[in-house]
């Protein structure tokens, strides 16, 4: 496993990181310990989860899964860069959800319950809240830093403008600030290299891309069909219908290669020097292992250069994408 520092921290996480979204839904708490342990033997230190996932609200479902993993000992926990998130709807009253002092504070000790840990590595804002002033939030994440409880703040969803008023407040108070933005971007989904990458290139933010291989439609035609629960069954067709022509040429080229879609996509993603590490979220042991490949793949610029062919994104930065 290789590893890098986490955008401008001297924090190192593995290039992987470990999605937990389908434990507990989709994958048995007994495979997803599995999944963990065997996550720690290939050296993925970098574990990626959310108190929302599991899908049942209030419940933490799927951070309750890694809790228990921790408690098992063997130094679990110690060896592990843990990351959650807070934002979404933890139950049905106002204060339960959003990015308020309160529910921030009350968020966090939730996730550290189920997580039977003390403390966060990574706490992310899971989306922007427009209606909560970043002093307020700065605020309450400044204090669960002094309390121990979190050690290093990161965003989630945030426009390029989000991460530039977040960051430039948290400096106004003398704060570390964001360290991490994590964002839907694959070779079918680029629109965040137009702004939200050179803010996190500026602001020496490391990106965290979820989704590298676009609900399954990157993973070639072999690996394509999911067997995971309606959702993302549904998130699969609709990608696989929007760029059907596009993953036909695609696939040719790997086969040219001579690697796997997958790793060709999830090596395309590394070769971005902004890119700390992509998320993988396996539902098996195989499907885990199946994407270390991609480690070891170096794309040359010309490959590269026919990766923007097929799946063109914005071609440079704003404003020089869309105007001089």
């Amino acid at each position: 496993m290789r590893y890098v520092k986490l955008g401008r921290t001297g924090l190192k996480v593995s290039r992987f990181c470990l999605g937990t979204m389908n434990f507990g839904p989709e994958t048995s708490e007994a495979d997803s310990f599995a999944i963990m342990d065997r996550a720690l033997e290939l050296g993925i230190n970098f574990f990626d989860t959310a108190n929302v996932y599991g899908w049942k609200k209030g419940e933490g479902v799927t951070e309750q899964i890694l809790g228990r993993w921790f408690a098992q000992g063997g130094g679990r926990r110690e060896k592990v860069v843990l990351a959650t998130k807070v934002y979404g709807e933890m139950g049905d009253w106002p204060n339960e959800s959003r990015l308020s002092a309160r529910h921030i504070r009350a968020a966090c000790e939730g996730s550290l319950r189920r997580l039977k840990t003390d403390h966060v590595d990574l706490y992310q804002m899971h989306h922007v809240d427009r209606d909560t002033p970043w002093e307020e939030i700065w605020q309450a994440m400044e204090l669960l830093v002094q309390q121990g409880k979190v050690i290093y703040v990161g965003s989630s969803n945030f426009a390029g403008w989000h991460i530039a008023r977040a960051s430039e407040s948290a400096a106004r108070r003398n704060f570390l600030g964001l360290v991490s933005e994590q964002s839907k971007y694959s070779l079918v989904e680029r629109t965040i290299e137009l702004e939200v990458l050179p803010a996190c290139a500026a602001y020496g933010m490391g990106v965290i891309p979820y989704s590298p291989l676009a609900s399954g439609a990157l993973a070639g035609s072999g690996r394509r069909a999911p067997k995971g629960g309606r959702r993302e069954g549904q998130w699969a067709q609709a990608e696989l219908a929007r760029h059907r022509s596009k993953l036909e040429v695609y696939e040719r080229f790997c086969r040219e290669l001579g690697e796997e879609p997958a790793d060709v996509a999830l090596a395309w993603l590394m070769a971005n020097p902004v890119v700390t590490g992509p998320i993988i979220g396996p539902r098996t042991r195989e499907q885990l292992e199946g994407g270390l490949r991609a480690l070891d793949i170096q794309l040359d610029g010309k490959q590269l250069a026919k990766l923007d062919e097929i799946f063109p994104g914005p071609g440079k930065p704003a404003p020089e994408a869309y105007a001089w």
